[in-house]
């Protein structure tokens, strides 16, 4: 078996285990997977707001939040899991994509240098 098929293997692998990390926290009673807070999470968890974070968290927001869709937040685990399966497949699509442009970009980049 070539390794690339391997590979592929091991990304379909994690994606099938992603749910885990919404159903492992539930069953446990865990609350948030961890790592995972925001900024009103670390708050309750920590007691303050770090200076930095909460400048910073208005920065950005995710696609999915909570690797759901738009109103989805209060959907059965099952409906959540198969958003983390759809958010994984999106999120490596992506990066798959962006890694064959560049990979593109800078092989045309170095043909040209070496004709030179």
């Amino acid at each position: 078996m070539k390794i690339i098929s391997k590979l592929w293997i091991f990304i379909v692998l994690l994606i099938v285990l992603s749910p885990l990390g919404l159903l492992l926290p539930d069953h446990f009673k865990a609350g948030s997977a961890w790592g995972e807070w925001g900024p009103d999470e670390i708050k309750n968890l920590v007691g303050f707001m770090p200076q930095g974070l909460e400048k910073l968290s208005h920065l950005w927001s995710a696609p999915f939040p909570d690797y759901a869709f738009k109103g989805w937040e209060d959907k059965p685990l099952l409906n959540l899991s198969f958003a983390y399966l759809v958010s994984a497949v999106i999120g490596i699509v992506l990066v798959v994509f962006v890694t064959l442009i560049l990979g593109k970009a800078l092989s045309v980049k170095d043909k040209k240098q070496e004709s030179l």
